[in-house]
């Protein structure tokens, strides 16, 4: 799978093995292509198999000036982990590193190789009656779950993969390519900076991740399930504290839907049943989760029963904040909701965006938005949804195939006002989960505040001088 004439591959392939290198134009086309059809060039992809082939590939490139891109599971959505169009950067693929993965059942943790995926680790986990609680549509990398700091539909419950990290090691693109191990798994360690954090959600900028140890949580047991429908958008978050002081540590996700989205899924994937009476789908809809970890036990109530008394104690408030309410299998309706995001793709011309506010702003800046684009930008059709819960909102704009208006000035045009609304009005993030990558640079560039971006500079000087990632997270002059 190697091409000949480039003595920079030649000298990896020693290094890697025949399996190791990939360096024919065909081979390398699934690494240089991103989820969402993005493409770069690749000078090779490297493939080592343990994190010391990782430090000998990095410690080479480091000593010949070639830039590195990690990788991991290839499944960003913000051009964070292909190469450039120069042909001139190396991909640093992590997927072959599968040697370790170690349980720890007392201290509920599990420290996995970079290379598994998340299906796979919650399959292994499944035997311990575990799980790592990252609920995505996707099926990442460990490495580059911590690189992007995944956060997923039930961050209202268990947080982000920041939270759920007790430990990495971490490869500097230095010229040596020293192997260094930040945390062992200790929930409580005081003792210092903790300096694994400046890893995490970094896009592989300071150092490659070769290891992880996870927080892991207990499967649950039980689980009940409700879509509702809110009286108007101002009701989401009147909806959402009623729910948490009726249902404490039981809510696990708290999940928006807007109609064009649910319309969008339901046509893309026939097989996905309509849900709503009368097939009349909702402006917006709600998918609230509960679980527990044990089993019903003899005359406790069912979280079904649970669920309903709560709506039923929500649905007599003076306010009436609930418009209407049902209970449904989890199974079908998480169908529904991971199927959104597929369902937009296909819709049209898409124009996503991945934006964090505080909880209290999710909903307001929705409404400015539908009402400022519907005046400003009629050819776009807003199909959102989001983890309002915790504050997150894929705001997804469509605009029909085949529309004259399609253009990449009208686009940078759009972006630019969904941008500024989202972070300079509503004081918003402009990449709530997704992290950093090329889509996102002009914007780092533009609202990471100086000191960030110069301790950024001195971090990556002092762990990885060496050219690493796609995304530049120190100040042009550092």
């Amino acid at each position: 799978m190697t091409g000949t004439g480039n003595p920079h591959t030649t000298r990896l392939a020693a290094i890697l093995g025949e399996k190791g290198l990939i360096s024919d134009p065909e081979g390398m086309v699934p690494y240089e292509t991103g989820a969402r059809s993005d493409k770069g060039r690749a000078l090779f992809v490297a493939r080592p198999a343990t994190t010391e082939e990782v430090s000998k590939v990095i410690a080479y490139c480091a000593a010949n000036g070639i830039a590195l891109i990690p990788q991991s599971g290839n499944t960003g959505l913000v051009n964070g982990s292909i190469p450039d169009h120069t042909g001139q950067q190396g991909i640093l693929s992590v997927d072959r590193l599968r040697g370790v993965f170690q349980v720890d059942r007392i201290n509920r943790s599990v420290t996995v190789s970079a290379g598994f995926r998340l299906s796979e680790i919650n399959e292994r986990l499944a035997e311990h009656g575990l799980y790592f609680p990252i609920d995505l549509g996707a099926d990442p990398g460990a490495g580059g779950m911590v690189a992007t700091n995944t956060g997923g539909s039930r961050f209202l419950r268990f947080g982000d993969v920041r939270r759920n990290t007790l430990g990495l090691q971490v490869v500097f693109a230095d010229s040596e390519g020293s192997i260094h191990r930040f945390g062992c798994g200790l929930r409580k360690d005081n003792t210092g900076a903790d300096w694994k954090q400046m890893f995490i959600g970094t896009g592989g900028a300071f150092g490659v991740i070769t290891e992880c140890t996870f927080n892991v949580e207990r499967l649950p047991q039980q689980s009940a399930t409700a879509y509702l429908v809110p009286s108007s958008d101002t009701d989401v978050a009147i909806l959402l504290e009623e729910i948490e002081a009726r249902t404490g540590g039981y809510l696990t996700a708290f999940e928006a839907m807007s109609g064009n989205a649910i319309r969008a899924a339901l046509h893309h994937a026939p097989s996905l049943r309509n849900p709503f009476p009368g097939g009349e789908i909702p402006d917006l809809v709600l998918l609230v989760e509960l679980s527990r970890t044990w089993p019903l036990r003899a005359g406790e109530q069912s979280l079904d029963d649970v669920l309903t008394a709560v709506l039923g104690e929500i649905w007599e408030l003076s306010s009436q904040p609930l418009s209407d309410a049902f209970l449904g299998k989890p199974e079908e309706m998480w169908a529904l909701r991971h199927a959104l995001s597929e369902g937009v793709k296909a819709s049209g011309n898409l124009v996503a965006f991945d934006l964090g506010f505080a909880r209290g702003d999710v909903m307001r800046f929705r409404a400015d938005m539908v009402n400022s684009l519907a005046r400003r930008y009629p050819e776009v059709m807003v199909c959102d949804f989001g983890h309002v819960g915790d504050g997150g909102l894929h705001f997804n704009l469509v605009i029909p195939k085949g529309s004259p208006w399609f253009t990449p000035a009208n686009v940078e045009e759009l972006r630019q006002f969904v941008f500024e609304t989202a972070v300079e009005k509503y004081a918003g993030s402009f990449s709530a989960e997704h992290g950093l990558g090329r889509r996102n640079q002009a914007y780092y560039d533009r609202y990471a505040a100086p000191v960030e971006r110069h301790l950024s500079a001195v971090f990556k000087h002092a762990t990885s001088p060496s050219p690493l990632g796609a995304a530049i997270l120190a100040a042009p002059d550092a």
